[in-house]
Protein backbone atom coordinates (compact mmCIF):
# COMPACT_ATOMS: atom_id res chain seq x y z
CA UNK A 1 0.00 0.00 0.00
CA UNK A 2 1.33 3.11 -0.90
CA UNK A 3 1.33 5.84 1.68
CA UNK A 4 -0.76 8.59 0.65
CA UNK A 5 -3.77 5.38 0.65
CA UNK A 6 -2.65 4.36 4.21
CA UNK A 7 -2.89 7.73 5.13
CA UNK A 8 -6.76 8.01 3.68
CA UNK A 9 -7.28 4.49 5.18
CA UNK A 10 -7.10 6.07 8.86
CA UNK A 11 -9.48 6.88 10.13
CA UNK A 12 -11.02 7.52 13.40
CA UNK A 13 -13.46 3.63 14.10
CA UNK A 14 -16.39 4.32 16.07
CA UNK A 15 -18.01 1.04 16.33
CA UNK A 16 -15.71 -1.97 16.65
CA UNK A 17 -17.10 -5.79 16.54
CA UNK A 18 -15.73 -6.16 20.06
CA UNK A 19 -13.14 -9.56 18.59
CA UNK A 20 -10.08 -9.36 20.79
CA UNK A 21 -6.85 -8.38 18.63
CA UNK A 22 -4.10 -10.52 18.62
CA UNK A 23 -0.94 -9.48 20.80
CA UNK A 24 0.88 -9.99 17.97
CA UNK A 25 -0.62 -7.23 16.03
CA UNK A 26 -0.66 -5.16 19.07
CA UNK A 27 3.15 -5.34 19.59
CA UNK A 28 3.51 -4.51 15.44
CA UNK A 29 1.59 -1.21 15.98
CA UNK A 30 3.94 -0.43 19.58
CA UNK A 31 6.94 -1.44 17.46
CA UNK A 32 5.86 1.45 15.23
CA UNK A 33 5.17 4.17 17.66
CA UNK A 34 8.75 3.09 19.32
CA UNK A 35 10.20 4.20 15.91
CA UNK A 36 8.38 7.58 15.85
CA UNK A 37 10.86 10.37 16.26
CA UNK A 38 11.27 12.96 19.34
CA UNK A 39 12.45 15.92 20.43
CA UNK A 40 16.32 14.97 21.41
CA UNK A 41 15.15 11.61 21.15
CA UNK A 42 13.78 11.37 24.86
CA UNK A 43 11.00 8.91 23.94
CA UNK A 44 8.96 10.42 26.67
CA UNK A 45 6.25 7.67 26.39
CA UNK A 46 5.01 4.21 28.68
CA UNK A 47 2.33 2.45 26.33
CA UNK A 48 0.12 0.27 28.52
CA UNK A 49 -2.15 -2.32 26.65
CA UNK A 50 -5.54 -2.91 28.06
CA UNK A 51 -6.43 -6.13 26.67
CA UNK A 52 -7.85 -7.87 29.67
CA UNK A 53 -11.74 -7.62 28.52
CA UNK A 54 -12.69 -6.84 32.64
CA UNK A 55 -10.37 -4.06 33.09
CA UNK A 56 -10.16 -2.78 29.69
CA UNK A 57 -14.41 -2.66 30.06
CA UNK A 58 -13.50 -0.86 33.40
CA UNK A 59 -11.20 1.56 31.98
CA UNK A 60 -13.78 2.25 28.92
CA UNK A 61 -15.95 3.57 31.54
CA UNK A 62 -14.01 6.29 32.42
CA UNK A 63 -13.88 7.75 28.71
CA UNK A 64 -17.67 9.01 28.87
CA UNK A 65 -20.82 9.40 31.66
CA UNK A 66 -24.35 10.34 31.40
CA UNK A 67 -24.24 14.05 30.36
CA UNK A 68 -21.06 13.16 27.93
CA UNK A 69 -21.56 9.64 25.90
CA UNK A 70 -19.69 9.75 22.85
CA UNK A 71 -16.93 7.48 23.88
CA UNK A 72 -19.54 4.85 24.59
CA UNK A 73 -18.06 2.63 21.65
CA UNK A 74 -14.89 2.57 23.20
CA UNK A 75 -16.62 -0.90 25.58
CA UNK A 76 -16.93 -2.10 22.23
CA UNK A 77 -12.81 -2.13 21.36
CA UNK A 78 -10.50 -5.13 21.62
CA UNK A 79 -8.14 -3.21 23.54
CA UNK A 80 -7.21 0.42 24.93
CA UNK A 81 -3.79 1.76 24.98
CA UNK A 82 -2.91 4.22 27.46
CA UNK A 83 -0.28 6.58 26.62
CA UNK A 84 1.50 7.88 29.46
CA UNK A 85 4.14 11.08 29.33
CA UNK A 86 7.60 10.17 30.81
CA UNK A 87 9.93 12.68 31.74
CA UNK A 88 12.10 14.14 28.70
CA UNK A 89 15.57 14.64 28.60
CA UNK A 90 17.17 17.98 30.47
CA UNK A 91 18.11 19.46 27.01
CA UNK A 92 14.17 19.24 25.99
CA UNK A 93 12.87 20.05 29.19
CA UNK A 94 15.25 23.19 28.86
CA UNK A 95 14.41 23.93 25.31
CA UNK A 96 10.47 23.33 26.07
CA UNK A 97 10.93 26.33 28.27
CA UNK A 98 12.95 28.70 26.11
CA UNK A 99 11.04 27.96 23.07
CA UNK A 100 7.57 27.47 25.25
CA UNK A 101 6.63 24.46 23.26
CA UNK A 102 5.28 21.37 24.96
CA UNK A 103 7.65 18.88 22.96
CA UNK A 104 6.41 16.25 24.55
CA UNK A 105 2.93 16.67 23.75
CA UNK A 106 4.20 16.57 20.24
CA UNK A 107 6.25 13.59 20.72
CA UNK A 108 3.57 11.24 21.81
CA UNK A 109 1.14 12.58 18.86
CA UNK A 110 3.59 11.62 16.51
CA UNK A 111 3.97 8.23 18.26
CA UNK A 112 -0.12 7.79 18.79
CA UNK A 113 -0.25 8.36 14.66
CA UNK A 114 2.64 5.88 13.70
CA UNK A 115 0.65 3.30 16.43
CA UNK A 116 -2.61 4.23 14.33
CA UNK A 117 -1.37 3.84 10.76
CA UNK A 118 0.51 0.61 11.47
CA UNK A 119 -3.05 -0.08 12.86
CA UNK A 120 -4.66 0.36 9.87
CA UNK A 121 -2.40 -1.58 7.83
CA UNK A 122 -2.92 -4.45 9.51
CA UNK A 123 -6.96 -3.74 9.60
CA UNK A 124 -7.73 -2.72 12.72
CA UNK A 125 -9.44 0.61 13.59
CA UNK A 126 -8.27 3.11 16.14
CA UNK A 127 -9.91 6.17 17.39
CA UNK A 128 -7.38 8.66 20.04
CA UNK A 129 -9.47 10.06 22.82
CA UNK A 130 -8.46 12.90 25.04
CA UNK A 131 -11.91 12.91 26.81
CA UNK A 132 -11.32 10.17 30.17
CA UNK A 133 -11.59 10.61 33.38
CA UNK A 134 -7.85 10.03 34.70
CA UNK A 135 -7.37 9.52 38.21
CA UNK A 136 -9.87 6.48 38.33
CA UNK A 137 -7.58 5.32 35.21
CA UNK A 138 -4.06 6.02 37.08
CA UNK A 139 -5.72 4.11 39.89
CA UNK A 140 -6.81 0.89 38.24
CA UNK A 141 -3.77 0.46 36.43
CA UNK A 142 -1.18 1.95 39.15
CA UNK A 143 0.25 4.53 37.36
CA UNK A 144 2.21 7.13 39.60
CA UNK A 145 0.11 9.91 40.95
CA UNK A 146 2.98 12.20 39.12
CA UNK A 147 2.55 10.99 36.46
CA UNK A 148 0.00 12.43 33.31
CA UNK A 149 -2.03 10.23 30.53
CA UNK A 150 -1.18 12.30 27.85
CA UNK A 151 -4.08 10.20 25.35
CA UNK A 152 -6.01 6.88 25.52
CA UNK A 153 -6.11 5.12 21.97
CA UNK A 154 -9.05 2.55 21.11
CA UNK A 155 -8.22 -0.31 19.05
CA UNK A 156 -9.46 -3.22 17.45
CA UNK A 157 -11.52 -4.70 14.18
CA UNK A 158 -14.39 -2.47 12.93
CA UNK A 159 -17.69 -3.40 12.33
CA UNK A 160 -17.19 -2.79 8.84
CA UNK A 161 -14.30 -2.34 6.40
CA UNK A 162 -16.07 0.83 5.22
CA UNK A 163 -13.70 4.04 4.65
CA UNK A 164 -15.48 7.28 4.91
CA UNK A 165 -14.51 10.08 2.77
CA UNK A 166 -12.54 12.42 4.24
CA UNK A 167 -13.71 15.93 4.79
CA UNK A 168 -10.75 18.58 4.69
CA UNK A 169 -10.07 22.00 3.80
CA UNK A 170 -9.06 22.02 0.38
CA UNK A 171 -4.29 22.72 0.19
CA UNK A 172 -5.13 26.47 -0.97
CA UNK A 173 -6.78 27.57 2.49
CA UNK A 174 -4.12 25.28 4.54
CA UNK A 175 -1.15 26.00 2.96
CA UNK A 176 1.32 28.97 1.92
CA UNK A 177 4.56 29.19 0.93
CA UNK A 178 7.21 31.37 2.20
CA UNK A 179 5.43 33.73 3.83
CA UNK A 180 1.97 33.65 5.87
CA UNK A 181 0.75 36.96 4.36
CA UNK A 182 1.21 37.90 1.06
CA UNK A 183 3.22 41.35 0.66
CA UNK A 184 0.81 44.20 -0.50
Amino acid sequence: MKFIELAQRRQSVRHYNGQPVEREKLELCLEAARLSPSASNSQPWTFIVVDDKELKDKVAHETYSRLVSFNKFVLQAGAVVVMVIEKSSLITQVGSIIKNKEYPLIDIGMAAEHFCLQAAELGLGTCMLGWFNEAPIKTMLRIPGSKTIGLLIAVGYPKEDRVKAKVRKPLDQMVRFNTYQPKR
